[in-house]
């Protein structure tokens, strides 16, 4: 015997159309949500990036406070002698007249 096909046994070309919309749509989205410019693993890269910043502003700080501590010890307000005398000698190669220079 054979079957006949009617409208309602064999899907609809409607629905097998909407379906592939809505799977395409979704994978779309799901893609950009994980690898697009604003996904999880953009966001991990941004994370790494402001970690290694943070550091390097850390560290910039911290020569900047030293450089200003050794600005201040050579001002006119306040002269400390022996950073004086070291900045002469690393400098300017200047020796006192009692020292030996060994090479």
């Amino acid at each position: 015997m054979r079957q006949i096909l009617t409208r309602s046994n064999r899907p609809q070309l409607g629905a097998l159309i909407y379906f592939a919309a809505a799977f395409a749509i979704c994978t779309h989205f799901t893609f950009a949500a994980v690898q697009g410019d604003y996904g999880l693993f953009r966001r991990v890269v941004i994370v790494a990036e402001a970690d290694v910043l943070t550091r390097d502003l850390t560290r910039l700080k911290t020569e900047i406070a030293a450089m200003e501590n050794l600005t201040h010890r050579l001002s006119d307000d306040y002269l400390d002698l022996d950073l004086l005398d070291q900045q002469a000698r690393s400098v300017l190669g200047l020796l006192r007249a009692d020292e030996i220079v060994i090479r």
